[in-house]
């Protein structure tokens, strides 16, 4: 089909060449689940991030990739470790390898070649537990083998051999060994380990929901047996750790610490008998003792081939004042581990390297040493997160040096410190993300930040921070959280920017029938202004000095932000004094906010409690829970939309910003508007619905171009799809739209003028996708290409670009022949342009994406990280002008930024 557009030069008739697309940033928080985060020898964290494994890199403070594959929630990793003697034995270039489990019971084996940066999935058992997978253990048997454990809610245990790549053969495989069933109350921690001083001889440790201590004893071959069980905690036993000292010590000793939902942390000590126990009425000997202070006091013995061994209690930690989730041992130095090092250890010098981290609910973790003259545990450092939106850590973790420690909290936060001194612990930074689907993101009017808004009822600005100009070009730039604008009751469901000149202001809607309006404050001004390593831009109209609001503080149970205003420079050390002063540490209420300037990306802890902007406006109208909004590009008119089951409801309410009054209700859909979007030149309104419809709206001009008390009106709706329509986004032309529809049909229509009025058609109707489409985004104009960009997330979380290009109609097509001035008729081409690599998707629904406002050559000392991606070369400052960035969120909680490269 054909249809009139008003072309201008260059921009006509052609394509793109080849696309190249790449990763820039990916913000998402971890999951709420015990033992969802480990820390690997390659100095990767790996966590569990709704249905996909992210990796991390610590130094970098950068999450890398996620990894597809799981369909349900990602409860457990671990990454196999592997003795210092064995990674002697392979050489760098070969495989690290990560565990997961996920809630509907699957294992998966994840290959990682550090040296090609590469990962694949190496093994897959679809359905290892009849359900959810609570904990994994390993211990390494070769360099090609391992045993593995797992523990599920479906109560049982099973065991496993892990076989890992020998020689040439890159092939890995896991064998079921065994499965234990541990009766009506299931197992929830487990932990694995060689026995010293024996041949093939494993003990294996159960924890959960009967409050003991399961010990079984088997080979590699599995054959695991019951051998006894302690009465550990008065809690289900959330965490145990195995440690096996050096073989120089005089006894062959296994240690393994416990800890509970009781608040306590037990260290057991399972040391190896010189002879059985006397039995006088037989003569012989037995492993039954009878019950008796000493029985308390010793413990339980079991025997396992010709060696006896025997359980007792070596310390009791109390200091966490909630439960405790997380245990674990510092990883021991080369020779120091539980096998041969040929070296002779002391006493002494295992005492030095016994030391456990717990991470407990009370926002705290402990690292506890035994004092090198009585023995006695005592706890040494203490770190933790006084924010209250906290609530906790879900698990604590040592780097593989020992010298830096990590931990996630109950809003998928994650926390690392470092050792820089002898017991002095400073934080790190590290990402960050939501923890909830992310429903809605967009750029700022300047493009400087992005903002989300996301289900965990938090907004978010996400900047480019330029660091120190000592640091290396190529890593001077990276994507942060710089600010939490929005800490909200709750669910949020959309937001909109408002343009215009002035301050920064968006409004966001959540699952209440207020939209409510937020504008920039100071403190977020000139942190802006350090992270794009400039000051704040005038252009807009916006002038610093005019913001005489400095922050935002939440009151304990209110929904509203109140404004903090600056009263001086020493404002901000009063406000640290009083808060310390009042010792207001506690979860009745809340310390007030303490926004300041920040010269470097912030911690969580500030981001969370210092970050907030005020809330100026309340809109009050609609009649249920919010669900789209969107502003006009001159900043002069807000659309909302709520959930609606009748046309009632189903209205489109203008407001006039800044003045905030309700001016119209649009009128035409009589079931939840999904989407709205206002053309580029404002002239039309393009509403889409669960009713199956589109509508499109046109602005009513006066004279001076002012608004009227009815500024838009209904000049068409359409039955446009079978199916539910979920997105809808206007050309850069404005001469067409494009609608996507759970039918997996995307459409695009063309709006035209004509003798009668404006006339919307279908010109386009791509190919059915794979699976339902719920989200579009044109592309920016193109200086150098004669072509349209049109992005297309759909249900299933992938990611595709189509092109568009325009040739002169024929004679055969279809012909439209309307409008003023110089235009011509032209037919649009669309065709499939690149397929996101499933490793940059999402893994579940896209629900927006939006495109970065093309940076021309004033603007790109503003947004300098397109210089850094694209490396230093010569030809990239020819290049700049053909990378965009698409940026996308989905109900898999994260944020993903895109380059997009265009050859």
């Amino acid at each position: 089909m054909g249809f009139e557009a008003s072309i201008e030069d260059g921009e006509m008739e052609g394509g793109l060449g080849r696309v190249e697309v790449e990763s820039a940033f990916i913000g998402l928080g971890c999951n709420r689940v015990v033992g969802a985060v480990d820390w690997g020898p390659c100095d990767l964290v790996a966590f569990g991030a709704h249905n996909s494994v992210a990796i991390f890199s610590p130094k970098r403070a950068k999450t890398l990739i996620t990894l597809p594959g799981h369909k349900e929630y990602v409860n457990c990793v671990l990454w196999l470790t592997t003795s210092a003697q064995i990674d002697a034995g392979r050489s760098s270039c070969e495989e690290h390898f990560l565990l997961s489990g996920s809630a509907d019971g699957t294992i998966i084996l994840w290959g990682f070649l550090a040296a090609e940066n590469k990962w694949r999935k190496a093994v897959e058992i679809p359905k290892a537990h009849d359900k959810t997978v609570t904990c994994i253990a390993t211990v390494i048997l070769s360099p090609s083998s391992a045993l593995m454990s797992t523990s599920s809610s479906d109560t049982s245990v099973r065991i496993w051999n892990v076989g890992l790549p020998k020689g040439s053969s890159r092939d890995c495989q896991i064998s079921p060994l065994q499965s234990i069933s541990v009766g009506s109350r299931a197992m929830v921690a487990t932990s694995l380990t060689a026995l010293p001083d024996s041949q093939d001889a494993f003990l294996l440790a159960l924890g959960g929901l009967d409050n003991q201590v399961h010990f079984y004893a088997g080979s590699s071959k599995g054959q695991f047996i019951l051998v006894c069980k302690v009465k550990a905690h008065l809690d289900w036993v959330r965490s145990l750790d195995f440690r096996v000292p050096a073989r120089g010590s005089t006894k062959a000793v296994v240690y393994l610490a416990s800890s509970s939902q009781d608040k306590t942390i037990k260290i057991w000590k399972i040391a190896r008998r010189e002879s059985l126990v006397t039995d006088s009425t037989s003569g012989g000997t037995s492993l039954k003792l009878e019950l008796s202070l000493r029985t308390f006091i010793d413990g339980p013995i079991f025997k396992i081939g010709d060696a006896v061994w025997q359980v007792s209690l070596e310390s009791l930690l109390l200091g966490h004042e909630d439960w405790v989730y997380s245990v674990r041992w510092q990883p021991p130095a080369a020779g120091h581990l539980g096998v041969d090092s040929g070296s002779g250890s002391t006493e002494g010098q295992i005492a030095e390297t016994m030391c456990v981290l717990s991470a407990s609910m009370d926002r705290t973790m402990m690292i506890w040493k035994p004092s090198t003259e009585s023995g006695i545990w005592m706890n040494e450092v203490t770190v933790g997160e006084l924010s209250h939106s906290a609530l906790g850590f879900y698990g604590g973790f040592w780097g593989p040096l020992g010298d830096a420690i990590l931990a996630h909290g109950y809003g998928g936060s994650l926390h690392i410190w470092k050792e820089v001194e002898t017991q002095e612990w400073e934080p790190q930074l590290a990402p960050s993300g939501h923890s909830a689907p992310v429903v809605d993101v967009a750029w700022s009017k300047t493009s400087q930040f992005l903002l989300s808004a996301s289900n965990d009822q938090t907004a978010r600005v996400f900047a480019c921070w330029k660091r120190s100009e000592k640091e290396s070009e190529k890593d001077s730039l990276s994507w942060h959280e710089i600010g939490r604008p929005q800490v909200h009751g709750h669910d949020l469901n959309c937001l909109a920017i408002v343009t215009g000149t002035g301050n920064h202001r968006y409004v966001s809607g959540a699952d209440e029938k207020v939209a409510r309006v937020f504008e920039a404050p100071g403190a977020f001004l000139d942190t802006l202004a350090f992270a794009v390593g400039g000051k704040v831009t005038s252009e807009d109209g916006l002038v610093r000095e005019d913001v005489k609001i400095l922050g935002a503080n939440m009151s304990a149970l209110g929904l509203s932000q109140k404004p903090i205003y600056s009263q001086g420079k020493g404002n901000e050390a009063a406000a640290v004094n009083d808060f310390d002063e009042a010792g207001l540490n506690t979860m009745d209420a809340l310390p007030e906010a303490v926004p300041s300037a920040l010269t470097k990306p912030p911690f969580e802890e500030h981001l969370s409690q210092n970050t907030l902007w005020p809330e100026t406006h309340k809109l009050y109208g609609h009649g249920n829970e919010l669900f789209a909004m969107c502003c006009d590009h001159s900043g002069k008119l807000l659309a909302t939309a709520c959930k609606a089951q009748s046309a009632n409801f189903a209205q489109i309410w203008l407001w006039q910003v800044n003045s905030w009054r309700p001016i119209d209700q649009l009128k035409s859909h009589v079931l939840t508007v999904t989407q709205m979007e206002f053309s580029h030149s404002d002239r039309f309104l393009l509403s889409v619905s669960r009713d199956r419809h589109l509508s499109v709206f046109e602005r009513v001009y006066t004279d001076d171009e002012a608004y009227t008390s009815c500024p838009y009106k209904l000049v068409t709706r359409i039955d446009g799809h079978k199916r539910i329509i979920w997105a809808c986004s206007w050309s850069h032309c404005d001469s067409f739209f494009a609608t996507g529809s759970r039918d997996k049909v995307v459409k695009i229509w063309s709006v035209q003028d004509t003798d009668t009025g404006v006339q919307v058609q279908n010109i386009i109707t791509l190919p059915p996708f794979k699976s339902s489409v719920t989200a579009l985004a044109w592309g920016p104009k193109l200086p150098h290409q004669k072509a349209y960009l049109l992005a297309v997330g759909m249900e299933d979380g992938s990611v595709e670009l189509w092109q568009g290009s325009l040739r002169q109609a024929s004679e055969s097509d279809f012909n439209i022949v309307v409008g003023d001035g110089p235009t011509s008729l032209w037919k649009l081409e669309m065709s499939i342009l690149e397929k996101f690599d499933k490793f940059l998707c999402h893994v579940a629904t896209v629900q927006r994406l939006t495109w970065r406002a093309h940076l021309s050559g004033h603007e790109r000392s503003t947004s300098p990280e397109i210089w850094s991606n694209l490396g230093d070369s010569s030809s990239s400052e020819q290049r700049v002008d053909e990378v965009l960035q698409l940026a996308s969120c989905g109900a898999d909680h994260s944020i993903r930024l895109y380059n997009v490269i265009l050859g």
